[in-house]
């Protein structure tokens, strides 16, 4: 069940994404007041990732807590249909951001339960396959839909795909999660990390305090998100702006050109992870994101969609199990890992909240080309944060056996014998 889970929150998690910003346009916005109201919800939800993550943690009712952001996401989407004013579109996307935060830790946490540590590296690569399926087929149908009908029926499938979640959530058995397992618990095993984090520390300074790991990654996750979080909403936009593609039919074929890449991405990237570990497939996801903004800045034409997301494909098909499994990993052991999940979530957070107000004030005072350029300048920061540190991270790995060979290059991992 956990595959069909992850398939309809995936329309669920993100929200309307790049359509609210077609679907605002549509209403008179401009592109300045597109990038602050998405920047609110961004906000909203990196406050509330780290405080969520420590509840799914502590909760032995996760299943509860996905069925209550199954039902918001249904709520906020109803009351952005009726009306679009500033005060109702802010609630909208402060809704979905808090749901953002419940569903990440949530399903890492039900997945980890269900199936321990030996098998996550495994078990994410299909959980992501099946999401960007469910995220495939949601885009093709509001493309058609929305071609025929308007962008309102968009609204109706985003609802009706949080409906199915609700079906899937029932269907997990809670005598299947082991929830000492998904909070990283191990049956005499338990592990302090450095800095006297104990379980009992919830809050994200004491969690990233206690592991240098966590803090490159999460880091180095801000900068990625910097540069990736307004790249596929701006390129909507720069389209529709010039009248080059209907509205619709334009930001679905964007998701599902990335969509299609993504799946065997994951599922690739899911045995690389359970033979090499995650260091490269991180690597990897920060390079192509200055490659899709150069393309995005120079290449002025429909076509440059294909290229453009097939390369967001790559990256987030990577980054979808890299990122939780590297949590995992490194917290292995502490009974922390939602809680750290939420904390570098929340960390990343700042970058996706301020990437459509920084994208959106660059494209409403320099063109769409800069604002691009841009994008791609914060990812380059990040290949070298990744990049020039390391070797720190496998001194840390070596000094306290977290992420021993999740952080490594992949030549570093065979040397050693293990992935």
């Amino acid at each position: 069940m956990l595959p069909a889970l992850n398939f309809f929150l995936a329309d669920v998690r993100d929200g309307l994404g790049p359509f609210l910003g077609v679907f605002l346009m549509g209403q008179g916005w401009q592109a300045d007041d597109i990038g602050y109201v998405m920047t609110i919800g961004g906000i909203a939800g990196m406050l509330a990732t780290t405080p969520l993550g420590a509840l799914i943690d502590a909760s032995r009712c996760k299943r509860m807590l996905l069925a209550l952001g199954s039902v918001l996401v249904i709520a906020g989407t109803l009351a952005l249909f009726i009306s679009s004013s500033f005060a109702v579109t802010a609630a909208s996307q402060i809704g979905t951001g808090i749901v953002g935060a419940i569903i990440g830790p949530a399903i890492a946490g039900i997945t980890l339960g269900i199936v321990g540590q030996q098998r996550l590296p495994y078990q994410l690569g299909i959980n992501e396959a099946w999401n960007h399926g469910g995220n495939l087929v949601s885009a093709a149908l509001a493309g058609v839909l929305g071609y025929y009908w308007g962008l309102p029926a968009v609204f109706i499938l985003m609802s009706l795909m949080a409906l199915g979640s609700l079906v899937c959530i029932a269907r997990i058995h809670p005598a299947d999660i082991d929830h000492d397992v998904a909070r990283g618990l191990e049956p005499g095993k338990v592990k302090e990390l450095p800095g006297a984090v104990r379980a009992t520390d919830t809050s994200a300074l004491a969690v990233l305090a206690g592991s240098r790991p966590l803090q490159l990654l999460a880091l180095t996750m801000l900068l990625f998100h910097l540069g990736n979080a307004a790249m596929l909403p701006l390129l909507g936009q720069s389209v529709v702006a010039q009248g080059l593609a209907d509205p619709s039919l334009f930001t679905a074929l964007t998701i599902i050109v990335a969509q299609l890449v993504m799946i065997p991405v994951a599922l690739v990237a899911g045995r690389w992870a359970m033979r090499y570990g995650y260091w490269m497939l991180v690597m990897l996801a920060l390079l192509v994101l200055p490659v899709r903004g150069l393309l995005a800045a120079y290449w002025n034409s429909v076509w440059a969609l294909i290229p453009v997301q097939i390369l967001d494909g790559v990256g987030a098909g990577l980054l979808g199990v890299a990122l939780p499994g590297l949590v995992a990993l490194i917290l292995r052991g502490s009974g922390l890992i939602n809680t750290g999940l939420g904390a570098v979530s929340t960390i990343q957070g700042i970058g996706a909240a301020l990437s459509p107000a920084m994208a959106g004030v660059i494209a409403h005072r320099y063109g769409y080309g800069s604002a691009f350029m841009a994008l791609g300048g914060a990812a380059c920061l990040g290949v070298g944060l990744w990049y020039c540190f390391a070797d720190t991270i496998r001194h840390e790995g070596r000094s306290n056996s977290l992420a021993v060979d999740t952080t490594m290059p992949p030549s570093a991992g065979r040397e050693r014998g293990s992935g």
